[in-house]
């Protein structure tokens, strides 16, 4: 696999490197980055050859875009790829709380999936990232606003589109049921599924993926460590930002053992297994420093020996018929 091979969305344009940066981490995520080490770990990822980035004003409430934007101006706006997200309105607030976000931004968030406030979130995402379009615009996280998603925020990221001011109509989840029922309505271009097709939980099998294939959907892969215990299965490891259980946890280290033997860090098989399906075009790995970022790319090249896949499936760790390198 190349990992920094360009692959097309569809007949949108809009073109992916097939590592993708998330840009969460450089938000603050759980803990401080700074803007000088979020800004050297961009630069890093693109000097090994990312030219695909995703972003969300959610990540640290505008920091992510902020440093993401910083990290990319200069650099000639053909070359890179950049996805951001609405559904979350930022507003200033000096006492915003910190949740998740270790970083004050000075700014919090409300739920806004109207069509109005799809154009402003939209106008305020180039602003922070000092571009003047973004490739792909996702809703983001629309569990619980799906009729307002559907019928008011949709018809205006396609209007956003037929206008050119973006490339491709997306949303982003971490479920696949609802991402479903998007795709069924033939008017999105990608989407980015979180968690839901990784080596421990291939969930996104039963109905997105199939669905995507056969409309010629592309699918960006997020969440493939599903939060940390695929790139490390230790005893605090966490699965989709939790305490793992111990079924996942000994399952993980499981698959770790038979990667040990075939000499292959877990990492590198969770983030090259989802490349495998026809319908995905991108895993999205979070990178928060030069190092993660030196380290994605150094797992997204290595070379895994087809030996290691097929003993997964003899050990009973993964189904015969799930697509794999």
């Amino acid at each position: 696999m190349d990992p920094f091979a360009r692959v097309s969305l569809g007949g949108t344009g809009v073109t992916v490197t097939c590592l993708g940066m998330g840009l969460a981490p450089i938000g603050g995520l759980f803990t401080p980055v700074g803007d000088a080490d979020a800004i050297t770990a961009v630069d890093t990822a693109w000097e090994r050859g990312v030219r695909f980035f995703d972003t969300a004003p959610l990540y640290g409430a505008g920091l992510s875009e902020r440093r993401g934007g910083a990290a990319l101006r200069g650099r000639s706006r053909p070359e890179f790829t950049i996805a951001t997200k609405v559904g979350r309105r930022l507003t200033p607030d000096r006492n915003a709380g910190a949740d998740i976000w270790a970083e004050p931004s000075g700014a919090s968030w409300t739920w806004d999936f109207s069509a109005a406030g799809v154009r402003d979130q939209h106008r305020e995402s180039l602003a922070r990232l000092g571009v003047d379009r973004v490739d792909i615009l996702h809703l983001h996280d629309p569990d619980d606003h799906f009729g307002p998603a559907l019928h008011e925020a949709l018809p205006a990221l396609i209007e956003l589109r037929e206008a050119g001011a973006i490339g491709a109509v997306s949303a982003g989840m971490n479920q696949s049921a609802m991402l479903t029922e998007f795709a069924r309505t033939g008017h999105f271009d990608c989407f980015l599924l979180a968690g839901r097709y990784t080596l421990l939980d291939q969930s996104g099998l039963a109905d997105l993926l199939p669905e995507c294939e056969r409309r010629g959907i592309a699918v960006l892969c997020g969440g493939v460590y599903n939060s940390g215990i695929l790139a490390d299965p230790s005893e605090t490891a966490t699965f989709d930002y939790r305490a793992a259980p111990p079924a996942v946890l000994a399952k993980a280290r499981a698959m770790a053992e038979v990667c040990a033997r075939h000499g292959v860090p877990l990492r590198a098989a969770a983030l090259q297994f989802p490349l495998a399906h026809p319908a995905v075009a991108s895993v999205l790995i979070g990178m928060r420093s030069a190092a993660e970022a030196a380290d994605a790319a150094a797992m997204a090249a290595l070379d895994i020996p087809g030996g290691l896949w097929r003993d997964l499936i003899r050990s009973g760790l993964l189904d015969a018929d799930v697509p794999h390198p």
